[in-house]
């Protein structure tokens, strides 16, 4: 059902640089870009994307309260390293890798963080 998510960003070089590395790591690269405005990754040209972009209304990008971008991991494993990655490369903790709720050894296991700009991201798998 969703076909992109678009991020905001008022570092355009470095909010590339950061998705670029991140994506890289589990083997997702650019899928369209228009120079110095906006770049999606896809695994496919027909699956979901997500992109960053300077505001068409050229207003400062700004976070949104309650606004999350969550990504599909295949195994728990997927999402710790996903999640390392997101941190090593300036990201920041939203809550560590792990069952939610905490005490649960299956079902809904997701490490949450934020990019460069503050945008709230996590990647995420289902545990039978």
């Amino acid at each position: 059902m969703i076909g992109y998510v678009t991020l905001g960003t008022n570092d355009f070089p470095r909010a590339v640089a950061y998705y670029d590395a991140l994506f890289e790591s589990i083997g997702i690269k650019r899928f369209m870009e228009e120079e110095n405005y906006f770049v999606a990754w896809s695994p496919a040209p027909d699956a979901p994307a997500v992109s960053v972009t300077i505001p068409f209304n050229k207003e400062p990008a700004t976070t949104g309260n309650g606004t999350m971008v969550a990504l599909f991991m295949e195994t728990p494993e997927k999402v710790d390293a996903f999640y390392n990655k997101a941190l090593e490369l300036g990201g920041i903790d939203e809550g560590k890798p792990g069952f939610r709720p905490e005490n649960a050894d299956k079902g809904f296991y997701a490490g949450y963080f934020r990019d460069l700009d503050g945008n709230k991201l996590n990647a995420f798998c289902m545990v039978e």
